[in-house]
């Protein structure tokens, strides 16, 4: 102990002595910088690897840099000295570099509401490209370049006018709603190991379907009658159809098309493997299975015909269609309830079809 003692006298005289040549600025320098290290050291304690953040990189090659080369030497430093001296580096071309930046890069950015106007111009007119858009803007006094509308349509990701110009599916049929029809057949099973096949069609702009009837064998003058009826069906309910979409089904006859031509409905083929262009019967269909057929056990056909005379009246009088804003095809939406007393009692009823397959919820009388 003793002998570690005198040790460590004698070299911290030696210090003493190298500290009286140096200057109080070059001293405060180095007390900062050895200060700084330990508070690295206490924020880092338990960790492998000493790591150094950016700033305190430019700290220290900020403090220690006008210090003598020999007094940088013999500091007790984390690092190198060459690598203080890399990071002043580092640091003098960032400087350079940031000052030589302009302050303003480039042209200034577009007005928002020159922006949001040719987002408008796009949205309503898709058949416009960029040059049409820019030659709109022009006219209306509005001074911006044709290259600045392009930049614009891009950073949104529209694509050009070509592309956006083409019509799908569903939009031709939203288009066209209120004067087509559509019809399937559906194929089920009774219990008794029977297959029935459904004939039903939906209107495309109330949604409504019409169940025409069930069969075991759907012979040409079965469909041809089911034809009439609904063709005698859609005089009455004084309809606007001019369209009816259905599959190439062997089961369709041609008396089937005659029968509704003769009451002034075009019958329109669906693609072979364009399932979009019969989407929405299609959708009906998977919804009649998966809320009906899959969940009922159907004895004969008798038991079939009640179940779908009950689906039907529940699908047209009461069930929610999202492409109607949640409305039902022969009900009127009421009025959103906005008394807080009657929002704090309210007393909801069930009412069970088909002994509770289906659920239909009313408020209580």
């Amino acid at each position: 102990m003793l002998l570690r003692l005198a040790y460590l006298t004698v070299t911290n005289a030696f210090a003493v002595l190298r500290l009286l040549p140096m200057s109080d600025r070059d001293k405060n320098a180095e007390i900062l910088a050895l200060r700084h290290q330990i508070v690295i050291l206490e924020r880092q304690l338990g960790t492998d690897r000493v790591k150094l953040a950016s700033e305190d990189r430019a700290f220290l090659a900020a403090l220690l840099v006008p210090l003598p080369r020999q007094v940088l030497r013999r500091l007790r430093l984390l690092v190198q000295p060459e690598t203080v001296l890399r990071w002043h580096r580092d640091l003098m071309k960032q400087r350079h570099a940031n000052a030589s930046k302009p302050k303003r890069p480039g042209r200034p950015p577009t007005v928002r509401s020159i922006r949001h106007l040719i987002l408008r111009l796009v949205r309503e007119n898709p058949s416009w490209g960029y040059r049409r858009i820019h030659g709109e803007l022009t006219t209306l006094g509005i001074k911006v370049a044709a290259s600045t509308v392009w930049e614009i349509l891009n950073q949104e990701g529209i694509d050009p006018a070509p592309d956006r110009a083409s019509t799908t599916w569903a939009a031709f049929l939203r288009s066209q709603a209120d004067a087509l029809l559509a019809i399937d057949f559906i194929e089920t099973v009774t219990l008794t190991g029977q297959r029935q096949y459904i004939l039903a069609a939906i209107e495309h702009a109330t949604r409504r379907i019409r169940i025409l009837g069930t069969t075991a064998h759907p012979t040409a003058a079965w469909v041809t009658q089911a034809a009439k009826n609904l063709a005698m069906d859609l005089g009455d309910a004084s309809t606007n159809i001019a369209y009816l979409i259905r599959d190439r089904d062997a089961k369709f006859p041609a008396t089937f098309d005659q029968v509704l031509a003769d009451s002034g409905i075009t019958v329109v083929l669906s693609g072979i493997q364009i399932p979009r262009m019969n989407s929405i019967m299609e959708r009906w269909v998977q919804t009649c299975r998966h809320e009906l057929l899959d969940r009922t056990l159907i004895w004969n056909e008798n038991h079939l015909r009640h179940a779908l005379r009950e689906f039907e009246a529940h699908h047209n009088g009461h069930r929610p269609h999202q492409g109607m804003e949640q409305a039902a095809p022969l009900r009127t939406t009421p009025e959103p309830i906005t008394d807080p007393y009657q929002i704090a009692h309210l007393d909801i009823r069930r009412h069970d079809r088909l002994g509770g397959t289906l659920h239909e919820y009313q408020h209580a009388a």
